[in-house]
């Protein structure tokens, strides 16, 4: 057999197979196909779990295994057999000879000593002492001495006494625990086949619930229609009796069965109560006019034939109801007095039919007989019928030839019957001798028309030619839909569920019949089939009507094929994945789909994602007209019919690389003169980027920067060509500046929907490496990298200046402001200096000597830090000892914190103290671990924190109340627990009570001192299962629930632990509801009989083994007695064991984890995702700090390094500003990503309270700004003008700051005529004019100062610098101050950064506003336009704000007469580099 030698060799299995029944070796054998599987053999893990049970020893287990022949490749089924054969029906004689041979492998030699020994030091870890009396003779003994020695001594070891001391286990258990399904069986009108049957559809209805509970909003959308929506409450509180709003499975079956199985009077009271609105038992006057309202309405849709009371009013109906029925006479009808008035009545019958119906075809209820079920089916279709065919409705086609002997079956066909069904059967009306079939061509049938006398033709023929037959008929098998279906040639797997393409030929009424969703899904439930043929209900758009599409639109899905990459590596394979040119894109046929033809470009696309399990951002659809010629379907509000897109349509399924490319993309870069690029018109500017592999960050900052409309206009205009400067050592040659201007012209020209840009990725790829591969980059870097590579190459400047840097020196800030920035300006002249530029001002202040150091440097961006969150959010539920619904507190601690001091924020919210509160990890239903108060605290994924109240010695918590309330609702006064007094000094040691049931506690000296603590209770239920091995293993306990803290003393009594278990269970609970309001069956006995409806047993860690009785026992626990005596349970757990029958009926599963939710839970989440404003992170940009011990500064007073404090404030404001948040920090050795939300002004944003004030009066007269550098206003026509801004026209006239009025000879930077001017300018004596033509600007904060400050000007201009930029002679710090003085400092935000997802792994977009006043989504190659609130302001990165009411024109540079630079060897070496590559491939 494969297997090793068995030690039963003495039994054989013919034998063995003679001791077992027919039944027994049956049941065996399931059993063993159940556990092995497909091979034959079982695993040792499998034999200790299923065949001995989880108490069994592991070392026993494993020798019993070894002895029965199992190896290592398994135990075979005979083996099994003659195993559990010998230790259950074995003889004594048997068994001697099997315990022999575990100690030998001769059975006939002899056993040594030392061999016994060693075995049952294995088994018991012991020797016993009676073995010495075995060994008296000798160090051997033959079987037959031991025989001997074995009988007298039959406690002598485990095995011993459990093979020759009485079974504990036998082969067959025939005691029967009642099942669910029987338990329900007993209380309803339901056959146990029934109750079976009917939980599987009602997993499948819960399966809809978007809660995971089948809740009244889960309820509606499944009865309504038919049920009226004003009913739908009404009906799922009859089902709900515990009111927990969700319908357990025991709830719908006992529901359905008052409704649909019962006797009328029964069925009519679950219609009572569906319009018992407020549940108190009688109908009011209200209540009865609703009632009358909706019966009359489902009358309507159900019947054609008219009843008295269509004619009355219903009030006056309600009032005669009353009238004649209200025998109370006091204004209501009481249930019996309903019952009375529905049993004559034809609405109350007609509203139970119409329940009737719904039970069986949407909640699942099987029919009782066929012909059951055919006036259930009749039914539903005479409603539908005349509701006609609706719009977003699917009908399923159903094979004629099955539905006939359906109909034979149900005895469905019949006059009386056929008059109502055949309105419905007449929605094709494809008459034979019809002319026109253009309809039916196109696979339509129309809503339904009703012929004279009610029957449809097809079906009037039938009856005329006699083909109805009443004779009785079989049930019919599987719907059989395969003859509608024509064969598809293409193979492949479809990925809808339309069941295949019909054939052209099929007629209605002659191949198919159609019926409605419902009805077919009771059909499959009831029946199965081997093919599902729904069809859509679409509004024709010519004649407004309902149709039903049979021929949706067939489409065929390619995909791309995997190419193999390239192993050449070169500089072009580092802009991207690009695939070689000469390597074409290969689309393969996977998938055939149908779809309606009024489905949307957004339909498809969603079905398509979640059908194949892909993120819908990263799938695009492509119409395929040929190889080299494909559509894209960004416009997702075109239907296929407005597309004209026909059958068999090929569209191409592209889904995202990796590294975030379109292959569709990378295949039209590469092989762009062999594919046509169709221009397409778009909005200016509104035009993508192209991902050219992880190149989203790149792209994003790009999107920006186009999108600053002077910077756009500069190089649109050309002005770029005039500025080059080719000769800057540390700029790019011009290549930035002429590659950028290209791609810009390329965004704005308005003809293509995106385009890549390839020339860029070269540029910065070559001279940036660090921007090489394929691996995620910051956008901000890449930002930084882009402004300052266009700065050097269009920087005016030439020839570098030496500049040399001055220290403060106690001078007033304006004027190291004014010497810093004028340096600045010396060096760096550019279009990108005069938008994006500003000041900062750095000041460094000794704390030893009080001396201060300032400096002013220049910044680009304003790098903002984010506040991180140091803090946890952790969600805490406290269960108390009085049996109340445990209540959810929210905490946010410390990263730090540890449980002492959760144990106080939770003590002060809770009302417990501290030392009342034991904190546990609960793991499903067991306590895993109790939280140590030194250690610290930590969140766990696989369990959650509880925290039990546990008495304390001497407070009045401690003590329980003195009336307990037993299962049956009434109140005892027997004290719950006897308490002694506390010993004021007692202390309890929780962290060692996890290995032990019971609380370690200190027994303190003293008369009276006792030990007081805590057990742990876990709720246990029996799993019955038919496919055994041994009995032991027919009833296997279960755990479920929360596990339970129960107060214990060595005073309490076993009463007192039943009292304590059911004070905090009896919540779980249901109590009995009154016999009239019940669903249960009126003749059956649902009582539980007993105070309580559980038993306590005693049980060790593991809750499935006894505490006490030995492993070979079996015992799944040692029940707990309800009686006086003292509760001595050491060690133990305790198990609360439900009785089956309550567990089934009152027990309420659904109650186990619900808990009430404290204000605490949503202010931590608020406190947590609480988002800050750009305001407050400016504060916290130019708030003081202090400098630590290994960032000492160098006091040139005290000529030593000192510790300091250091602040950085704005000084001069660019008419351009960037602010960007520093979200990625450096913890820990790792990179986290600051998800706070910064919320910003999307207008009118004003940083002037962030400048550094300054006083006019004192900076004005020691002005002094060279005329060449300076914004100053144009010189007043008066030659006499002074310093006063009072001469100027008599008046002062504000002034707009960045940049000023000017003329051209006092503008910032704008050619190099203006810097010959300057030149001259500054060798001649300067008289200080009027200087308020100051900017308002601000920088950034950074831990080390040159952050966000261009590396080349850095390189340059700077060596001790630490930040740069001055705010000209400006006034004081009030806003109005200022604003009086002419300083415009109001901002508007056109363009946002965002980053979603982690650092390395996220995605970056952006959202700009184009000039048109619309703003638009730039996702890489895709662009559309966004109303402002759909934008993601909560993904910020950097945001790109313009200086309002600015002059930008000015900034241009004036090209009249100028040279343009040559730029032809810029495009030369970017071909030269393509052509090697392309050699290379």
């Amino acid at each position: 057999m494969g297997a090793k030698e068995s030690r039963i060799g003495f039994l054989p299995y013919d034998e063995a197979v003679k001791r077992v029944t027919d039944l027994e070796l049956k049941r065996l054998k399931d059993a063993f196909k159940r556990t092995s599987g497909l091979s034959f053999y079982m695993t040792p893990q499998c034999f200790y779990r299923e065949v001995l049970g989880n108490g069994v020893p592991p070392n026993v287990a494993e020798v019993i295994y070894t002895s029965f022949g199992g190896a290592s490749k398994g135990l075979h089924f005979n083996n099994v057999v003659v195993g559990l054969v010998l230790l259950t029906r074995g003889r004594d004689e048997e068994k001697a000879k099997y315990l022999f041979s575990l100690f030998t492998s001769d059975p006939g030699g002899y056993a040594a000593k030392e061999d016994v020994e060693a075995v049952l030091q294995v088994l018991d870890g012991e020797v016993p002492a009676s073995l010495g009396k075995c060994f008296n003779k000798g160090d051997k003994v033959n079987y037959e001495h031991f025989r001997d020695w074995l009988l007298e001594n039959k406690e002598a070891f485990t095995l011993s006494r459990w093979l020759l001391s009485g079974v504990c286990a036998i082969l067959t258990d025939d005691s029967d625990t009642p099942t669910f399904y029987q338990t329900l069986s007993g209380v309803t009108h339901l056959a146990e086949s029934d109750i079976i049957d009917l939980e599987k559809h009602y997993w499948l209805l819960k399966a809809q619930s978007r809660t995971g509970r089948f809740d009244l909003e889960t309820f509606i959308p499944l009865v309504s229609p038919p049920i009226h929506i004003s009913l739908c409450e009404g009906l799922f509180f009859a089902f709900d009796e515990n009111r927990d709003n969700h319908i357990d499975f025991k709830e719908i079956s006992c529901g359905l069965s008052a409704c649909c199985r019962g006797p009328i009077a029964e069925r009519q009271k679950f219609c009572f109560k569906v319009f018992d609105v407020d549940r108190d038992g009688v109908l009011s006057h209200d209540e009865l006019s609703d009632m009358v309202l909706v019966l009359l309405e489902v009358w309507k849709d159900n019947r054609i034939d008219m009843v008295p009371e269509l004619y009355n009013n219903v009030s006056d109906i309600a009032k005669g109801i009353l009238k004649v029925h209200d025998t109370t006479k006091l204004g209501y009808l009481t249930l019996e007095d309903y019952q009375i008035w529905s049993v004559q009545n034809a609405l109350a019958h007609e509203f139970l039919n119409l329940l009737f119906q719904v039970c069986h075809i949407v909640l699942g209820l099987t029919p009782a007989t066929s012909e059951e079920e055919g006036q259930i089916i009749r039914g539903w279709l005479e409603r539908e019928n005349r509701l006609g065919l609706q719009p977003g409705q699917s009908w399923f086609l159903i094979s004629v030839q099955w539905w006939q002997q359906w109909k034979n079956y149900t005895n469905y066909d019949q006059p009386s019957i056929l008059s109502s069904l055949q309105t419905l059967k007449s929605t094709a009306t494809l008459a034979a001798a019809s002319s026109d079939r253009s309809d039916e061509l196109e696979g339509i049938i129309h809503a339904p028309e009703r012929s004279p006398d009610g029957l449809g033709r097809a079906e009037t023929a039938k009856i005329a030619h006699g083909h109805i037959s009443l004779q009785a008929a079989q049930r019919p098998g599987a719907i059989d839909n395969q003859d509608l279906v024509a064969i598809d040639p293409i193979k492949v797997p479809t990925l809808t569920m339309e069941g295949g393409r019909l054939k052209r030929s099929l007629r209605n009424h002659r191949h198919f019949e159609i019926v409605p969703e419902p009805v077919w899904r009771a059909l499959y439930h009831w029946y199965g089939a081997n093919l599902s043929l729904p069809r859509p209900v679409i509004l024709n758009s010519n004649t407004g009507q309902a149709e039903l599409e049979l021929f949706p639109c067939y489409l065929l899905f390619l995909r791309h094929e995997s190419a193999t990459p390239s192993s050449q590596s070169n500089i072009w394979s580092n802009i991207g994945n690009v695939p070689p040119p000469s390597v074409p894109l290969t689309r393969v046929l996977v998938y055939t789909a149908c779809f309606s033809r009024k489905a949307s470009i957004k339909d498809i696309h969603l079905f398509v994602s979640h059908r194949l399990r892909i993120k819908e951002e990263t799938i695009r659809l492509w119409l395929y007209n040929s190889e080299n010629y494909l559509t894209l379907l960004d416009d997702e509000d075109h239907t296929l019919e407005s597309l004209q897109i026909q059958d068999e349509q090929q569209l191409v399924i592209e889904i995202r690389n990796k590294d975030m490319s379109w292959p569709e993309e990378m295949s039209l870069i590469t092989n762009s003169s062999k594919m046509e690029r169709h221009k397409v018109p778009t909005e200016k500017g509104a035009t993508g980027l192209s991902n050219l592999g992880n190149t989203c960050f790149m792209n994003s900052s790009i999107q920006c920067v186009s999108n600053t409309r002077p910077l756009t206009d500069y190089f649109i205009t050309g002005g770029h060509f005039y500025e080059l400067n080719r000769s800057n050592p540390i700029g790019m040659q011009g290549h930035m500046a002429k590659c950028y201007g290209d791609l810009v012209m390329e965004l704005w020209s308005g003809t293509q929907k995106n385009v890549a840009p390839l020339k860029l990725r070269w540029t910065i790829a070559k001279y940036a490496p660090r921007f090489n591969g394929f691996q995620q980059q910051d956008s901000q870097e890449l930002l930084a990298f882009l402004l300052d590579g266009l700065h050097e190459d269009l920087n005016r400047v030439h020839e570098k200046p030496y500049v040399e840097l001055k220290d403060s020196d106690g001078r007033p800030d304006w004027e190291v402001a004014s010497e810093a920035w004028e340096n600045h300006l010396r060096r760096n002249r550019s279009i990108v200096v005069d938008l994006f530029h500003g000041q900062l001002k750095s000041q460094v202040k000794c704390k030893t000597c009080g001396h201060i150091s300032s400096r002013f440097d220049p910044f680009n961006f304003l790098s903002l830090p984010l506040p991180m969150d140091r803090s946890m959010h952790l969600e805490i539920t406290v269960i108390k000892l009085d049996g109340s619904t445990p209540v959810c507190y929210g905490l946010r601690l410390n990263m730090d914190e540890k449980y002492t001091g959760l144990k106080k924020l939770l003590s002060d919210m809770c009302k417990l103290k501290p030392e009342q509160i034991l904190l546990a990890e609960v793991h499903g239903a067991k306590i895993k671990n109790f939280s140590q108060d030194h250690q610290k605290v930590r969140l766990t994924v696989s369990s959650f924190l509880c925290a039990f109240e546990i008495p304390v010695p001497g407070s009045p918590a401690s003590k329980p109340p003195v009336n307990s309330i037993t299962s049956n609702g009434h109140q005892e006064n027997d004290p719950v627990l006897i308490w002694n007094e506390w010993p004021p000094s007692a202390v309890c040691n929780p962290e060692a009570s996890l290995a032990k049931g019971f609380l370690n506690v200190q027994n303190l000296p003293g008369n009276g001192s006792a030990v007081t603590g805590y057990i742990i209770a876990m709720h246990r239920k029996m799993m019955r299962t038919e496919l055994y091995f041994l009995s032991s293993q027919k009833n296997r306990p279960s755990l479920f629930g929360m596990p339970l803290i129960v107060p214990c003393t060595v005073h309490t009594t076993k009463k007192n632990l039943y009292d304590a278990v059911w004070m905090q269970v009896s919540r779980l609970v249901s109590p009995l509801p009154p016999q009239d309001s019940s669903n249960h069956a009126q003749d059956c006995d649902d009582s539980m009989g007993y105070q309580y409806p559980f038993t306590l047993r005693a049980v060790d860690k593991d809750g499935t083994s006894c505490a006490f009785c030995p492993w070979y026992r079996f015992c799944s626990g040692c029940t707990i007695s309800c009686t006086d005596e003292r509760a001595s349970l050491s060690n133990a757990y305790i198990s609360v064991d439900w009785d089956p029958t309550a567990l089934h009926l009152r027990y309420q599963t659904s109650l186990e984890r619900v808990f009430e939710e404290h204000c605490s839970v949503e202010m931590s989440h608020q406190t947590q995702a609480e988002p800050i404003s750009l305001d407050s992170c400016l504060n916290a940009f130019t708030s003081e700090e202090e400098l630590g011990e290994d960032e000492l500064y160098y006091c040139s007073k005290c000529e030593t390094h000192r510790l300091a404090t250091k602040k950085l404030d704005l000084w001069r404001l660019p008419p351009i500003l960037i602010v960007h948040f520093k979200r990625f920090h450096f913890v820990n050795g790792c990179w986290i990503k600051s998800q706070k939300i910064v919320k910003f002004p999307r207008e009118n944003f004003d940083p002037s309270n962030f400048l550094v004030s300054r006083d006019l009066e004192l900076c004005l007269p020691h002005s002094y700004t060279s005329p060449a550098l300076s914004r100053e206003p144009p010189p007043c026509q008066n030659s006499s003008t002074s310093a006063n801004p009072k001469a100027c026209g008599g008046g002062y006239e504000p002034i707009c700051q960045h940049p000023p009025q000017m003329n051209r000879r006092h503008r910032l930077s704008n050619s190099n005529e203006y810097l010959e001017e300057s030149a001259e300018a500054e060798s001649q004596d300067y008289t200080p004019q009027d200087d308020t033509a100051g900017g308002d600007e601000f920088g950034l904060r950074s831990e080390h100062l040159l952050e966000s400050v261009s590396a080349y000007s850095l390189k340059a201009s700077t060596r001790h610098t630490d930040v740069i930029r001055i705010h000209d002679l400006t006034t004081n710090c009030s806003t109005e101050s200022r604003k009086r003085k002419g300083f415009d400092s109001i901002y508007s935000l056109y363009a946002i950064s965002c980053h979603t997802g982690i650092m390395g792994g996220g995605h970056y977009v952006t959202y700009a506003k184009n000039p048109n006043g619309k703003w638009y989504y730039y996702n890489d190659s895709s662009c559309k336009e966004v109303h402002f609130e759909e934008i993601d302001t909560d993904s910020a990165y950097m945001l790109f704000y313009e200086q309002q009411r600015v002059n930008y024109s000015q900034f241009l540079p004036k090209m009249d007469g100028q040279k343009m630079a040559d730029t032809s060897g810029i495009d030369e070496d970017f071909e030269s580099d393509y052509k090697k590559y392309c050699v290379i491939q």
